[in-house]
């Protein structure tokens, strides 16, 4: 699978806030690092600027549950960045 291991049975489906990207964690908590946005992080803040407004950019949208529906889940945001087969849909 593209975002999560094969044979996940829970994960959380989350959006960046700051970039819009929408993908799958093996993490349900309710904000987490963004995957994209974490590897565009300049770790010298200035005083005005709080780590945590940095760092947990993505919020949960929803917990996917069951590996049918993890599996779909992840199929169907994958194909925008793999440019997949999507017949199975």
């Amino acid at each position: 699978m593209y975002y999560v291991p094969d044979g996940t049975k829970i994960c959380g489906f989350y959006f960046c806030k700051k970039c819009g990207n929408k993908f799958l964690s093996l993490q349900t908590m309710k904000n987490i690092p963004c995957i994209d946005c974490e590897r565009d992080i300049d770790y010298e803040i200035g005083p005005d600027e709080s780590m945590d407004d940095i760092l947990d950019t993505a919020e949960l949208i929803e917990v996917i549950e069951g590996e049918e529906n993890v599996d779909k889940m992840d199929g169907l945001l994958s194909l925008a960045i793999t440019g997949g087969d999507f017949d199975w849909i």
